[in-house]
């Protein structure tokens, strides 16, 4: 039976599970499962995942849920898969997952806090809340710092020090890719000061195009109506109806 993918592009570790499976060619069905419309939490998709976020996926009899976890499975169950990806070196595969842990506890807290709380908040009818704001910056900037000194600081081009991607430059690259979100000023000056942090960025997306952009798409247009004069004047009047629907997700 073919893969299934409970998705909503506009989350972050759905982009780098659909990312991973499209760049190493595994045949999936994309389920989309709109949180703007409240479907992952219907008792249906509390049968797939129970902790009802996104993504999931079913693989025969098999559930899963959290992206982490679906990488691991994905690069260790598939035909195909690269080694880079997730190494059977006991010693890279062990790094992977130090960098992983470290994600949801520090560079995860901060891209999704400052979007939330500043370009997000009128479309979702939330006041501004510029010391929330501040304070993701905070960790944002700390966890740049560390990813910089501490898996950056040799001379290869991804995490783990070499010339290849894994699964832990995809987790966190998407999720920083949120930052997209803010416009080029907001976003240049959060990344301005990280050159090694751009430059791993654009290397993970090369080595994953045509499928990075592709999947980042629905970021990018979502940006686009950010950044419309003309929508912004309408979230401050209330409306924005749409873009709430677009917007209300899991970032």
């Amino acid at each position: 039976m073919k893969l299934k993918l409970y998705a909503d592009r506009m989350s972050q570790p759905v982009r780098a599970v659909i990312i991973f499976c499209k760049k190493n060619g595994i045949d999936f069905e994309e389920i989309r499962v709109d949180i703007a419309k409240r479907q992952n939490l219907t008792p249906e998709y509390a049968e797939i995942n129970p902790m009802k976020q996104l993504p999931a996926i079913v693989d025969g009899r098999f559930k899963l849920f959290e992206s982490h976890a679906i990488l691991v499975y994905l690069a260790s169950s598939f035909p195909g898969v690269a080694d880079h990806w997730y190494p059977a070196d006991v010693f890279k595969r062990s790094k992977i997952h130090s960098v992983l842990d470290w994600h949801h506890s520090n560079l995860r807290r901060g891209p999704t806090t400052i979007v939330r709380n500043t370009v997000l908040a009128p479309v979702l009818g939330r006041p501004l809340n510029p010391e929330a704001a501040a304070e993701g910056e905070k960790f944002l900037s700390a966890s740049l710092s560390k990813i910089e000194s501490v898996w950056l600081k040799g001379n290869g081009r991804f995490l783990l020090g070499g010339n290849q991607p894994s699964i832990a430059d995809l987790s966190l690259v998407c999720d920083i890719m949120q930052l997209e979100l803010l416009g080029e000023t907001e976003r240049n000056r959060l990344l301005g000061p990280y050159k090694e942090v751009q430059q791993w960025i654009e290397n993970t997306r090369n080595a994953t195009n045509p499928h990075f952009d592709e999947v980042h798409k629905i970021l990018m247009k979502a940006k686009e109506k950010l950044q419309n004069p003309r929508m912004k004047g309408a979230t401050n009047e209330g409306g924005g109806s749409d873009m709430k629907r677009t917007l209300h997700s899991r970032i």
